[in-house]
């Protein structure tokens, strides 16, 4: 069975076994079933039977190597599946000729093509479609050459017999044994698909976690380190306030081992107004000036979820960028939906000469995600000024148009509408 332990758990070990019992299984049968009956007929002629019956054994043998080998290629659509054993072919090429010219030279027109239809058919298996196709028809004109010669020319009046029955056989042939390989092919193709799949989501899903790893990490070991820079040099000038940013610290600690946890477990999600909200307190105890501006003043809160996960990991970056990348005094965030777009710009002044923020990974994945996403991401620096930009579409919020209830109608009296009625009946 070959490689038959490494499609255990792909759900293919018993299409595989089916697939074998069908064309090796069926190759050595039909040859042993056909050939093996005239070989052991009375009636044939000892110079006959004895070359016939060693070149059946070494056809059965050869071609059930031939297909098994080729069962366990992994064919890709459009190509040869995979090259032919030369050794094995050689060997069923020769018993092929032997068990023609044997049943031929006794004038049996119809077995013959049974054992070169063989060698053909598993020959095609080999070959893509584009060199199978002129194998089978080369085989199946010519397979009416030999048995119409040899009837011509012992006159026994069996021409059409000789001349059509074995193109037939042929084709019939080829095209049982192809079938089944097809079959075996195509699930071959489509598990080697889902396994790629599989792999690809593996490795999807690790870079996204690396990528929030990164965001998490990133940004909270940078503001306590910030935080302790602070509490370090006013250990001695402000005692009180020192022992308040360590306890931030602390605070700030807990918070990242809690994210982290929470990426692990798949459900952490960022949102824009927790970061600008959280980039207020940070920026502000760098001593940096940040002026922040939401317009309008609900736009945040009613972004959808994805939209308001993606800025807010772009809010985060940004600011791990101002604190690690620069040398800011003065930031400026805009966050704003105009145009059907949610729109997120972060500059700061003091920007490194060579910031390494462009060529990591965090930018650069945000940017990525955003395209996924249908939005852009862009950066520009200018001078000592960077600047970075982020816009997503904003799915519109379906309106439930009010409709203005009807005023009831005054119930009318019945002795002034039957008066009315009279008078103007009168």
């Amino acid at each position: 069975m070959g490689d038959g332990a490494n499609d255990r758990g792909a759900g293919l070990t018993s299409f595989r076994r089916h697939t074998w019992l069908t064309v090796p299984g069926m190759a050595a049968c039909v040859q042993l079933l056909f050939v093996g009956e005239w070989i052991l007929d009375e009636d044939v002629e000892g110079w006959a039977r004895g070359p016939a019956a060693v070149a059946l054994v070494v056809a059965v043998v050869a071609s059930v190597v031939l297909l098994g080998r080729r069962l366990a290629l992994l064919p890709v659509a459009g190509t040869r599946p995979g090259r032919l054993p030369m050794g094995w072919l050689i060997a069923a090429c020769a018993a092929g000729a032997v068990l023609a010219v044997c049943p031929l030279a006794v004038r049996n027109y119809g077995l013959w093509a049974v054992a070169p239809a063989m060698v053909v058919a598993i020959v095609a298996t080999y070959l893509a479609p584009g060199g199978r196709r002129p194998l089978i028809a080369c085989a199946v004109v010519l397979a009416s050459l030999p048995g119409g010669v040899v009837s011509l020319a012992a006159g026994d009046g069996e021409l059409l017999y000789a001349a059509l029955f074995p193109p037939g056989l042929v084709a019939f042939t080829v095209w049982v044994m192809l079938g089944p390989l097809w079959a075996w092919d195509t699930a071959r193709r489509l598990d080697e698909a889902r396994r790629l799949e599989a792999e690809i989501a593996v490795k999807d899903e690790r870079l996204r976690f690396a990528a929030d790893l990164h965001d998490i990490q990133g940004h909270h070991l940078q503001v306590i380190a910030l935080k302790s820079e602070l509490a370090a040099r006013l250990v001695e000038v402000d005692p009180g306030r020192a022992a308040a940013e360590m306890k931030e610290v602390r605070r700030l600690a807990a918070d990242a081992l809690g994210d982290t946890r929470a990426v692990v477990q798949g459900y952490r999600r960022t949102s824009v107004d927790a970061e600008i909200s959280n980039a207020t307190r940070v920026l502000a105890a760098a001593e940096i000036d940040a002026r922040m501006t939401v317009e309008p003043a609900t736009a945040v809160t009613e972004l959808a979820e994805p939209a308001r996960h993606l800025l807010g990991l772009v809010m985060r970056e940004t600011t791990t960028n101002v604190l690690r990348h620069s040398s800011a005094r003065h930031a400026e965030v805009d966050c704003r939906v105009t145009g059907g777009l949610a729109r997120l710009r972060v500059s700061n002044d003091g920007a490194d000469e060579h910031p390494s923020a462009t060529n990591g990974t965090g930018l650069g994945t945000l940017r990525e995600r955003l395209q996924a996403a249908g939005g852009e991401l862009t950066w520009d620096r200018d001078g000592e000024r960077f600047v970075v930009e982020a816009a997503l579409p904003v799915k519109p919020v379906k309106q439930v148009k009010l409709v203005k209830p009807m005023r009831p109608m005054r119930p009318t009296n019945p002795t002034k509408s039957a008066n009315a009625g009279n008078g103007a009946a009168s």
